[in-house]
């Protein structure tokens, strides 16, 4: 799937056993791209997102992952080995990353030959990423993960939301350092910050809108 708005576009790869959405967002003028959660697991996974950057003759500037879990991060040692990007996740959630064999091996029984990369700059509430003439702001929105976050984009209206919101659902708390109460708080905030046009795109299934959630999704629909 692919997506055309005003000055960006929009290419999702869909990767791993776990259905994992990763994003490589362009600027269309100058074609400065961030990836977002690099799920890729296996090879062909890994260069039908290479083949992909290099026919648009795209440039990486940063890998940006919605929070540690390793089905959003299966794919950075690849990003890192190719175009030299570490991970950028927020602080609470970076022992996620620097830790992915081990987080894997607790949860699925065996490490699925991830390889540790080494992550870059954390990121915080309140900064923006830039590509091109765009930028990404962060939204710290903890619940799903301690350290979970939605990347919006305002000029644009598009949103990446990761785990924390999918169409008419929201991201589950029950894995090490969920919290349920947390996770309202973080909807609460998305509700009264993302205008209601605004396009979202989750880490796992299809797009939606603010508009559509905020009417029906059950877990926003009081706000």
């Amino acid at each position: 799937m692919s997506g055309m708005k005003s000055g960006v576009t929009i290419k999702r790869f869909e990767c791993n056993p776990l259905q994992e959405n990763c994003y490589v967002v362009s600027d269309d003028e100058t074609l400065q791209a961030v990836i977002i959660d690099c799920g890729a697991l296996y090879a062909e996974e890994k260069e039908a997102i290479r083949q992909y950057i290099a026919t648009g003759k795209l440039t990486p500037v940063a890998l940006l992952s919605t929070h540690g879990h390793f089905d959003h991060a299966f794919g950075n040692r690849f990003v890192f080995d190719t175009y030299g990007l570490k991970a950028r996740v927020h602080s609470d959630d970076a022992q996620l990353l620097t830790h992915l064999d081990s987080q894997c091996r607790q949860l699925m029984g065996h490490t699925m030959g991830v390889q540790n990369t080494p992550t870059g700059e954390p990121l915080a509430g309140g900064d923006t990423i830039a590509f091109g003439s765009h930028s990404l702001t962060v939204l710290h929105t903890p619940g799903h993960t301690p350290g979970g976050v939605v990347l919006w984009e305002r000029r644009e209206g598009i949103a990446f939301s990761g785990d924390t919101l999918f169409r008419m659902s929201v991201g589950r708390t029950d894995l090490p350092g969920g919290d349920y109460e947390q996770l309202l708080q973080s909807l609460n905030h998305i509700a009264h910050t993302l205008p209601p046009d605004t396009r979202i795109y989750p880490g796992h299934g299809p797009a939606t809108n603010m508009s559509d959630e905020l009417r029906c999704n059950p877990y926003l629909s009081g706000n």
